[in-house]
């Protein structure tokens, strides 16, 4: 196992749960929540936050300046200046790019397929899934949403948040087909059946490569 795989989901897909899975399978580890760990930790930042601005859409500065202030580096006078979501989201960047270094892994969210487009042995996978399973996989994790208006107005915040957080920082589209390797609907083969086509259709991957 080579590859590191990166999985854009919709909320209530179950991207994590899956991308949790398919890490278990290849014996890798899966980073979620964890980066934002390790985020804290490498960039002096508090976790609570990195928690705070994580997935959040920002229009305050124009994506260039981001992307030249992660080119000079933290010390630069223009990342002393820069917006707290910016920041975030450069710490954030870095420990993708460290963590796919290190080795094969999972990495959910994040931009982790644009933060690692310069590396080739990588996979970015996107998961969506039927309204009505999302509403009801949102139900059943989340005590406090007990109707599926609820649950749906969650649903599309969310969405909403990573869709302007990814077309911002990225060079590409939240959801769409050419953004990715591979776009599934989980609701079509559930949970464990998207894992397993997901798990061959790396080893296939991997496979080709050798060939």
């Amino acid at each position: 196992m080579n590859t590191i795989i990166t999985i854009g989901r919709q909320f209530g897909s179950g991207g994590r749960e899956i991308g949790e899975m398919v890490a278990n399978h290849f014996g890798i580890k899966c980073y979620d929540k964890e980066l934002l760990s390790r985020a804290a930790k490498e960039s002096g930042f508090c976790e609570e936050m990195i928690q705070n601005h994580d997935e959040r859409p920002t229009n305050s500065f124009l994506y260039n300046l981001v992307m030249d202030t992660y080119s000079f580096g933290y010390n630069s006078s223009s990342f002393v200046d820069m917006p707290i979501s910016h920041k975030v989201f450069l710490a954030q960047f870095d420990t993708i790019k460290k963590i796919a270094q290190e080795g094969p892994c999972v990495i959910v969210g994040r931009c982790a397929d644009y933060a690692l487009s310069d590396f080739p042995n990588v996979l970015n996978l996107f998961i969506t899934a039927d309204e009505e399973c999302k509403i009801k996989r949102i139900k059943e994790r989340f005590e406090d949403i007990t109707t599926d208006d609820k649950a749906k107005d969650m649903m599309n915040k969310k969405d909403k948040q990573r869709q302007s957080y990814y077309n911002y920082y990225s060079s590409k589209k939240w959801g769409r087909a050419d953004s990715y390797d591979l776009c599934i609907n989980s609701s079509i083969l559930g949970i464990d059946g998207t894992v397993k086509f997901i798990t061959q259709y790396i080893e296939d991957y991997e496979l080709s490569k050798k060939l």
